[in-house]
C-alpha cells in the first residue's frame, strides 16, 4: 500500500493519489453507491458473501470478472443476485488489457445492464479521453462472451506457438466466434451481441496479444509444457482453463456442437497429444459459415 503500485501484476504504474487503499472491507464499502467486483471466479461467491453485510439494497454492483461458477453454471452477475440484497446489477466486459489501459492507450469497453440509469452512471464515472464506455442491454450475452473468449485465447496461443500461418489463425478466430455465439444463443443470449466489443472485440485482443494470460498459457502448452507448468509459468489466473471444463459439460448436456471446445478439453484434461487433437478437428463436421442472419425488409 505504501508503494501505491501492484508490483506483481502491473509493475511500473503508480496508482492515482486519489485512490484510497484499504484491506478493511467494511471501511471500503461504507456508504458506497457503486461497488465494482473484480475477483477471480473461484473466489467470487465467497467474497460476495462477506461483502453482503456492508452493501445496502439498491446499490449499483458491477462485475468485471470473466468466468463461470461450475456449480449450476452461474455467471458472476447471477452470484451477485443471489448473495446481495436487491442490488442493481451490471457487468463490464470488452477488449481491456490492463497494461494498455494503464498506459492510457485508447480503449473501449461495454457496460451491460437492463437498468438504463445504471449504464448512464457507469459511463459517466469511467469515461476519459482515452477510455470509452458503450452500453448494452444484453447483460447475459456480454458476460457470457467475456467468459467464453478465454477458451479460444488458449487455443490461439497453442496455434501461435506452433507457428501456424495467417490463414489458419483467421479460420480459427472466425470459427471461434461462430462457436461461442451458437452456444450463447442456445442459452438465451442475443447472437448480435457477439459482433460488438464484448464479443469479436475481446476475442481479437485475447487471441493475438501476449498480454493475455490465457493466450500465454496456450503458448506454453504449444511449446510442449504441461498444463500445470503453463499455469505456473504465467503466474496469474487463466480463467479459460476452468471455463473449458464447465462449458464442455454444458455443451454435452444440451447437445451443442462445439468442436473447438471439445478439442481443447481433450488436450487439457484427457491428455491427448496436439497432433491427435488437430487430426480430430480436421475430421469434424463442416457446418454453415454464418448461422445467424438478419432478415432484410425486402425479403419479408
Amino acid at each position: 500500500m505504501e508503494s501505491r503500485e501492484n508490483s506483481t501484476y502491473l509493475p511500473g504504474y503508480r496508482l492515482h493519489e486519489s485512490l484510497a487503499i484499504t484491506a478493511d472491507m467494511a471501511d471500503a464499502l461504507k456508504g458506497a453507491e457503486v461497488v465494482f467486483f473484480s475477483i477471480p471466479s473461484k473466489a467470487f461467491r465467497q467474497v460476495t458473501q462477506k461483502a453482503a453485510a456492508y452493501i445496502g439494497p439498491g446499490t449499483m454492483t458491477i462485475s468485471t470478472a470473466k468466468g463461470i461458477e461450475e456449480s449450476g453454471f452461474k455467471l458472476m452477475s447471477q452470484v451477485l443476485e443471489e448473495e446481495l440484497d436487491n442490488p442493481r446489477i451490471g457487468v463490464i466486459s470488452g477488449p481491456n488489457l490492463a497494461r494498455e489501459i494503464a498506459q492510457k492507450q485508447i480503449t473501449a469497453t461495454v457496460i451491460a445492464s437492463e437498468d438504463d440509469a445504471l449504464c448512464e452512471t457507469i459511463q459517466r464515472l469511467l469515461a476519459t479521453p482515452y477510455f470509452r464506455v458503450y452500453a448494452n442491454h444484453d447483460r447475459f450475452g456480454v458476460e457470457l462472451a467475456g467468459a467464453l473468449k478465454n477458451i479460444y485465447a488458449i487455443i490461439a496461443g497453442i496455434a501461435s506457438a506452433m507457428g501456424v500461418g495467417q490463414n489458419t489463425l483467421s479460420a480459427l478466430m472466425t470459427r471461434s466466434l461462430a462457436e461461442m455465439s451458437r452456444f450463447a444463443a442456445r442459452l438465451g443470449a442475443d447472437p448480435m451481441t457477439f459482433l460488438g466489443l464484448s464479443g469479436v472485440g475481446d476475442l481479437i485482443v485475447t487471441c493475438t496479444s501476449t498480454l493475455s494470460r490465457n493466450f500465454r498459457v496456450g503458448q506454453a502448452i504449444g511449446q510442449g509444457k504441461s498444463l500445470e507448468q503453463a499455469t505456473t509459468e504465467v503466474g496469474q489466473v487463466a480463467e479459460g482453463v476452468k471455463t473449458t471444463r464447465v462449458v464442455k459439460a454444458k455443451a454435452d448436456e444440451l447437445g451443442i456442437y462445439m468442436p473447438l471446445v471439445t478439442a481443447l478439453y481433450n488436450l487439457l484434461f484427457e491428455k491427448m497429444s496436439v497432433p491427435a487433437v488437430l487430426k480430430a478437428m480436421m475430421a469434424s463436421e463442416q457446418t454453415d459459415d454464418v448461422e445467424f442472419r438478419v432478415r432484410y425488409r425486402d425479403e419479408q
